[in-house]
């Protein structure tokens, strides 16, 4: 049986491409029920729109409660049986309604390598440091922001030289990657939580 899937996401929605591409190439063995968006200019609710999904845009009169926000979320992320949410650029963070409706079942992508650079700005600040490697970390969400249980992570090398519009794009690339990878591991049920650390089965 295939996964099913809800995305939430805030801005471009290159992840839920990324994760539409995989499910269409045979290689993630998942159905995106329900893709929400934070805001009503996202060009991922295009992207969803594109593929035939369904969305769910929430105003900012609702956002103004994050914790009725999220009750709206999590009861309609529940009405579509989802087993999974992922978070793919979704700029808000998200609270007890959603995470205690999907225990150990909410990923995050953080375009760094946890624990370091934690927060909005984790390229930026990588960048400004002067780190050599950074990279991209797919973890659990949960009530510590950035501190959730890791499930993998991936480096990239800063080049000589680089903007930080180029490393940002190194990233990118990187995540496009690894989340659909990360997403089998789940689909595959090979992905085991035993308290902050998670193992994964070894497989093809």
């Amino acid at each position: 049986m295939p996964i099913k899937l809800g995305v939430l996401l805030s801005g471009s929605g290159t992840n839920l491409q990324a994760i539409i591409d995989a499910i269409q190439a045979g290689k993630l063995d998942a159905t995106i029920e329900l893709v929400v968006s934070s805001r009503p200019s996202a060009y991922g609710l295009k992207r969803a729109e594109a593929a035939g999904l369904q969305t769910l845009t929430l105003s900012k009169e609702t956002y103004e409660d994050p914790f009725v926000a999220d009750m709206v979320i999590a009861t309609e992320l529940k009405r579509y049986d989802v087993d999974y949410v992922v978070m793919a650029g979704y700029m808000r963070k998200v609270g007890a309604p959603i995470l205690e409706s999907f225990p150990n079942r909410v990923l995050n992508l953080h375009p760094a390598l946890l624990p370091s650079f934690r927060g909005a700005h984790a390229i930026q600040d990588a960048y400004e440091y002067g780190v050599k490697v950074t990279g991209v970390t797919v973890h659990l969400a949960n009530a510590d922001y950035d501190r959730g249980p890791i499930i993998a992570q991936r480096p990239v090398v800063v080049e000589e030289g680089w903007t930080v519009n180029q490393l940002e794009e190194a990233i990118h690339q990187v995540e496009h990657q690894l989340y659909p990878e990360v997403l089998r591991f789940f689909a595959q049920d090979r992905v085991h939580v035993e308290g902050k650390k998670v193992r994964i089965e070894l497989g093809e």
